[in-house]
């Protein structure tokens, strides 16, 4: 890996969270695939994800600023790493184990309690299950899964930086 300084890796761990969200908008915009339950929340997780990374490149920390930040991204990207996980679990069930499909976003954040909505975008829907697009025989709960190993291990990298090392 190249020996950029840790406010270098963060503004481009930042970008890279905010082209994976361009992405997102493009397919559901542009391409008309509609965001299930899961597919929101792991938006959020990638957002959650840039936020902390800007943060860090904003602020510029010292050693022990870069430390917290980098376990804070590191948490945020395992989390968003659970939620596409459980979508690529969910869309790998037999036809008969999927769970069943329940309503739009919209409609359960206005007559759903904000519990039960919640519950529902971490957990997921029959929604879920449908494969709308794959590239290379992958689905984009996969690929989004792999950018969030991506961002973890980024962010680890960020504690044994040898250019943090160096900043105090």
């Amino acid at each position: 890996m190249l020996n950029f300084s840790p406010r270098t890796y963060f503004l481009l761990g930042f970008l890279f969270c905010a082209g994976l969200l361009l992405a997102a908008l493009y397919f559901q915009f542009v391409e008309g695939l509609d965001p299930c339950p899961l597919c929101v929340s792991q938006r959020i997780m990638v957002a959650v994800v840039g936020l902390v990374m800007l943060a860090a490149a904003l602020h510029n920390p010292g050693r022990s600023g870069i430390r917290g930040y980098a376990l804070l991204g590191f948490v945020m990207a395992v989390i968003g790493a659970g939620i596409a996980a459980r979508h690529v679990w969910i869309q790998h069930l037999p036809a008969d184990k999927v769970p069943a499909c329940g309503p739009g976003l919209s409609y359960m954040f206005q007559y759903f309690s904000l519990s039960d909505t919640l519950r529902a975008m971490v957990t997921g829907s029959g929604d879920c299950a449908k494969v709308d697009w794959t590239l290379l025989g992958l689905s984009m709960p996969t690929w989004v899964l792999m950018c969030f190993a991506l961002l973890a291990a980024l962010s680890l990298f960020q504690l044994r930086n040898p250019e943090g090392l160096k900043t105090f």
